[in-house]
C-alpha cells in the first residue's frame, strides 16, 4: 500500500485562486479614470478597483470595503496627488456617511458625468444618440432635499442609542450634526433629533425617522412598542418648537398624532396643491421637479382637445398640470392607495377631466377599457425597474408622442430599444440633476412616431 503523502495541495483546473484581499486593508492606487458611477477605476495585480471618492490621475491611499473575484471596492482614505479638478468637500461627514458620494467634484463636472452615463448607455444598449441633446436641468447644489430618512438604532453592548445616515459601503451608522443638501427648514431639526430621542424611556423600541418639508414641516417616528405619555409629551415639545407636524408609525399605517393634519406640497407655476402621506412616492427636489414638470409639458406639447395617459402617475405629479391642457388625462399607478390619493388631488383642485386607474404595470398591459379610445401622447415616469412590458403595447395605443422621465438611465436604453423596433424616434433626451451630490441619474426622452 503507497503511503498518504500529508500536505500535498492540488491545484483545480484553470490554476491557483489568487487569495481574497481583506476588509480593512489600505493600498496605495493610480487612478486611470471614472466608472459611470463616479468612483475612480485603478487597475492591480489582475484586479479592477473601484474606488469612491478618487479622480482620475489621483494617487490615493484606499480602504477596502469589499472584494468578490477580480473586483475590488474601496473608498478614499488618503490623496497624495490630487486632481486640479477636487475640492474641498463642503460637507463636513463626506467620505463617511454614504449619501454624497461626489462631493469632491465641482458641480459642472458632476453634471458632464451625469450626461456621460445617459449617453453611454443609450449608445452602448440601444445603438441611438438624440437628435438633440437638451441642457442639463439643474438648481442648487444644496439645500435641496425636502424629505430623508435618518437611521436609529439601539447598540446594546455601548449602551448608546445610535442616529445618523448610513455610512458608504456598509450598515454602519454616521453620527450626523448637519446635513448640507437638506432644505433650510429641516436643518435645525436635524441637529436638534439625536438629543431628542436620548432623552425617550425605551431607545430599543425605536426604528427610523422621516422629515418632510412641503406645505408643512413634519417628524415621522417608526416605533417598535407602544410610546409612553412621558416620551409622548418630549415628542410634542420638541415638534411645536420647530413648528412641526408630529406623525407615529407604530402598527399599521403611519397616523398623525393630531387626526385633522395633512401633509402635501405645492406646484406653483400650475396653482395645484398636492397632498400625500408618509410612504408615499414625492421627488425630494420641489425645484428641479417642478422644472422637470415644465419640461415634460413642453416637449410633450399636448393639445387642447388631446387625451393623454399618464402611466405610473403617483399623486398626479405630471397628470394635474397636463389637465389643466388637455381634452382628457387617464392616469394609472401600481399602488391602490397612491390612486385613491391622486383622485382626491384631481377634485380638490376642481380639475374633473381626469380618471384614475390602477394597474400593475410590470405585467404584460392586456386589453383594459381606458386604454380602448387610444390617445395622443404619452407621458410615463416608472421605477428603476423601467417599463418594459408597457412599452411593447404604446404603439397599438395609437400614440405618436412620448415622454419617458427616468431615474434610470441603464432601463431607459433597454426601453428604448423596444421603442425603435415599434417606430418610435428618439428626438430629444437630457438629464435632470434631482439628486446634486450623488452619481443618481435621472432623464427626460422624447420620441415621436415616423
Amino acid at each position: 500500500m503507497a503511503k498518504h503523502e500529508r500536505g500535498l495541495r492540488f491545484q483545480p483546473t484553470g490554476g491557483s485562486r489568487a487569495p481574497q484581499i481583506p476588509t480593512g486593508k489600505k493600498q496605495r492606487l493610480s487612478i486611470e479614470r471614472l466608472a459611470n458611477d463616479g468612483r475612480g477605476i485603478a487597475f492591480l495585480d489582475g484586479r479592477t478597483w473601484f474606488v469612491t471618492g478618487a479622480l482620475a490621475g489621483e494617487e490615493v491611499e484606499a480602504r477596502v470595503l469589499g472584494a468578490h473575484g477580480k473586483v475590488v471596492e474601496a473608498r478614499t482614505e488618503r490623496v497624495f496627488q490630487a486632481s486640479e479638478l477636487r475640492r474641498p468637500m463642503p460637507c463636513a461627514h463626506a467620505g463617511r456617511c454614504g449619501g454624497c458620494s461626489v462631493q469632491h467634484l465641482p458641480h459642472d463636472e458632476q453634471l458632464a458625468l451625469k450626461q456621460r452615463m445617459l449617453a453611454e448607455q443609450l449608445s452602448r444598449v440601444a445603438g441611438v444618440q438624440p437628435d438633440e441633446w437638451a441642457a442639463p436641468l439643474s438648481g442648487p447644489e444644496f439645500g435641496y432635499r425636502r424629505r430623508a430618512r435618518i437611521a436609529v438604532r439601539w447598540d446594546a453592548k455601548a449602551k448608546k442609542l445610535e442616529v445618523g445616515f448610513r455610512a458608504a459601503g456598509s450598515q454602519d451608522i454616521v453620527a450626523i450634526s448637519e446635513c448640507p443638501v437638506l432644505v433650510q427648514p429641516l436643518q435645525p431639526i436635524m441637529s436638534r433629533l439625536p438629543a431628542m430621542l436620548q432623552r425617550l424611556s425605551k431607545p430599543q423600541a425605536l426604528g427610523h425617522v422621516e422629515l418632510f418639508s412641503g406645505s408643512a414641516i413634519a417628524v415621522l417616528l417608526r416605533h417598535m412598542a407602544p410610546l409612553s405619555e412621558a416620551d409622548l409629551s418630549i415628542l410634542k415639545e420638541f415638534c411645536t418648537f420647530h413648528d412641526a407636524q408630529l406623525w407615529l408609525h407604530g402598527e399599521g399605517d403611519p397616523q398623525p398624532l393630531e387626526p385633522n393634519q395633512a401633509l402635501g406640497f405645492r406646484l406653483e407655476s400650475w396653482d395645484l396643491h398636492l397632498a400625500y402621506r408618509p410612504g408615499d412616492f414625492v421627488q425630494v427636489n420641489a425645484g428641479v421637479n417642478e422644472a422637470m414638470v415644465a419640461q415634460a409639458l413642453e416637449w410633450l406639447a399636448p393639445k387642447a382637445d388631446e387625451r393623454v395617459l399618464d402611466l405610473f402617475c403617483g399623486l398626479g405629479n405630471f397628470a394635474l398640470p397636463l389637465a389643466q391642457q388637455v381634452r382628457q388625462v387617464v392616469a394609472v399607478e401600481g399602488v391602490a392607495s397612491m390612486v385613491a390619493r391622486a383622485a382626491e388631488n384631481a377634485a380638490s383642485n376642481n380639475l374633473h377631466n381626469t380618471q384614475f386607474f390602477q394597474a400593475d404595470l410590470s405585467q404584460p398591459l392586456g386589453a383594459v377599457e381606458w386604454a380602448e379610445e387610444g390617445f395622443s401622447a404619452v407621458l410615463l415616469d416608472p421605477p428603476r425597474d423601467g417599463a418594459f412590458e408597457v412599452v411593447r403595447k404604446l404603439a397599438s395605443l395609437g400614440a405618436q408622442r412620448l415622454v419617458y422621465v427616468s431615474c434610470n438611465p441603464a432601463t431607459l436604453a433597454r426601453d428604448t430599444v423596444e421603442l425603435v423596433k415599434q417606430g418610435y424616434r428618439l428626438k430629444r433626451a437630457g438629464i435632470l440633476d434631482m439628486f446634486p451630490q450623488t452619481a443618481h441619474v435621472e432623464a427626460m426622452a422624447l420620441f415621436e412616431a415616423s
